[in-house]
């Protein structure tokens, strides 16, 4: 493959667009055996499985290269089963959940999003964890608070952080399996972003959700990372809602 594109030379749009550019075929060139390709979407994301003359496609929203690590992390969770439905089996639920849908959409991202987390340090990219309802359900930044009881805080704001940190972390420790194919691209990512060194546990920030940079990180525009943990809707389980055996 050809290097990164050089962060010094290329204004931060162009940089988020060539290094996106980069991971599409970085992806397609990985999992060329699949039949899956990676795809910049221009809306939201969407996942089509494979036709008789089509490849699978991972659309990721907006163009955006930490939705694309979003999108890829989910395909990664899905079994081989999921990979030839629409959307992965997910149903999609739009900013403004209430309490229960907030519910069901943190309980099946807490995998995905630790996925997602080792994806970005591989990338040397901080990771923000995201509970993506910004018009619904108030997100409590203090655990602590007295306002709300132990059900509460355990499916809101630093909880929520806190519990794919913890998933993230028993995955790099062995406690838990990192999937396969994310395991794959991992080293992949490590191999050209990191030259070849692989994941530590100390690279995992809590407090911050953010991991830590190497001496060249694979940095985008921050705003265009902010923006991009509020473009996707909620992935909500049919599994988990009795659409899917």
């Amino acid at each position: 493959m050809e290097p990164l594109p050089n962060p010094g030379s290329l204004a931060d749009q162009t940089l988020e667009y060539a290094r996106t550019e980069w991971l599409i075929n970085c992806f397609n060139t990985t999992f060329l055996d699949y039949q899956t390709i990676l795809v910049r979407g221009s809306g939201e994301p969407e996942y089509l499985p494979a036709t008789a003359s089509e490849p699978a496609q991972i659309q990721f929203a907006h163009g955006f290269f930490s939705s694309a690590l979003h999108e890829i992390s989910h395909w990664c969770i899905a079994g081989a089963a999921r990979r030839l439905l629409p959307d992965l089996g997910y149903w999609y639920a739009p900013d403004g959940r209430n309490a229960e849908q907030q519910r069901q959409f943190e309980q099946v991202e807490i995998r995905p999003q630790a996925v997602e987390w080792l994806l970005h340090m591989a990338c040397n990219l901080p990771f923000q964890v995201s509970r993506d309802n910004l018009s619904g359900e108030p997100e409590c930044s203090d655990p602590s608070a007295p306002s709300l009881d132990p059900a509460e805080r355990s499916t809101r704001g630093t909880d929520f952080a806190s519990q794919v940190h913890r998933h993230a972390l028993a995955m790099l420790v062995g406690e838990a399996t990192i999937p396969r194919d994310a395991q794959r691209l991992i080293g992949v990512l490590c191999q050209h972003i990191r030259a070849g060194k692989p994941l530590s546990v100390g690279e995992l920030n809590p407090s911050a959700c953010q991991t830590t940079h190497s001496s060249q990180p694979f940095t985008t525009d921050p705003n265009s990372l902010r923006q991009t943990h509020t473009a996707h809707t909620a992935h909500i389980d049919r599994q988990q809602t009795g659409l899917i055996l």
